[in-house]
């Protein structure tokens, strides 16, 4: 592996991570460009330090980086009231995302980031606006959740 494709890589995950920052940035959410840029980089240099390792040891990488961001989402979740009260469950989910995608930048998995990020894009533009019309028309028996803004 040459310095460019390494710089290819890394510069993937955090542009990949930083967009997914800027979308929770735009939306006032904690997390922002610099902490999925830096989560996404990370789990790229978490794989590619692995150099020549087996196909074993990169699966045991990614696994780790998978589970164990997902105590720094946890972080980022607050249940404010109610059990239907809660915050910050789309952000967790993007803090997980992007070590994922960023683990695909560290094998260069370029496929699945290419046909993952419009899939991305999406789901968090459209996603909030579709639960918001899907509330005005079927509210059903609780009505929307009081912490669903559509973020």
């Amino acid at each position: 592996m040459d310095t460019l494709d390494i710089a290819l890589r890394l510069g993937a995950a955090a542009i990949a991570g930083a967009a997914l920052g800027l979308n929770r940035d735009l939306h006032g959410k904690p997390t922002g460009v610099r902490t999925l840029g830096l989560v996404g980089v990370g789990s790229a240099v978490a794989v590619l330090a692995l150099g020549h390792g087996t196909t074993s040891d990169v699966s045991r990488v990614i696994q780790g980086i998978v589970t164990g961001i997902g105590f720094l989402g946890a972080g980022v979740i607050i249940r404010t009231g109610s059990v239907r009260d809660i915050h910050g469950l789309t952000t967790a989910a993007c803090v997980w995302l992007t070590a994922c995608i960023g683990a695909a930048c560290g094998i260069s998995d370029w496929s699945v980031l290419l046909i993952a990020a419009p899939i991305i894009f999406v789901v968090l533009v459209l996603g909030g606006p579709f639960e918001k019309w899907v509330h005005r028309h079927w509210p059903g028996e609780a009505g929307p959740p009081s912490g669903t803004n559509g973020i």
